[in-house]
C-alpha cells in the first residue's frame, strides 16, 4: 500500500509519484495516466470536506498555531462521512460504490 503524490514529492518506498523517466514506455505512460484519475478523485474527498465546512479552509480563516485546525479537520471529516453515508458523493459515483451504512462506518 501506498501514497500516491504529484511530483513535488519525493519517490520512497511507500510514497508514489507520477514516472519521471523520459521518454516515457508505454507501460509507464498507462501507469500515470491511472494513477493520475485516482488521485484526482482523492482531491474531491478533500474539496468535499471544504466546500460543507467552509471555516476549515485555513486559507481563509484558520491559523496554524493559533486554531485546532487538525482536529477541527477530522471532525469536518467525519461528519462529511456521515453525509456521504446518507446520501453518496461524487466519489462514490465515480467509482460504482455504494458507501457504508452509518451503523456501518461508526462501528
Amino acid at each position: 500500500m501506498c501514497i500516491y503524490g504529484d511530483l513535488a514529492y519525493p519517490l520512497r518506498v511507500h510514497l508514489q509519484t507520477p514516472s519521471r523517466h523520459v521518454p516515457l514506455a508505454r507501460l509507464m505512460q498507462d501507469y500515470n495516466q491511472a494513477m493520475s484519475a485516482l488521485r484526482i478523485s482523492v482531491k474531491w474527498l478533500f474539496g468535499d470536506v471544504i466546500n460543507s465546512f467552509k471555516f476549515v479552509d485555513y486559507k481563509k480563516n484558520l491559523k496554524i498555531g493559533l486554531s485546532s485546525v487538525g482536529k477541527m479537520y477530522v471532525v469536518c471529516a467525519l461528519l462529511r462521512n456521515a453525509i456521504t453515508c446518507l446520501y453518496s458523493n461524487t466519489t462514490s459515483d465515480y467509482f460504482s460504490i455504494e458507501p457504508p451504512t452509518l451503523e456501518q462506518y461508526f462501528h
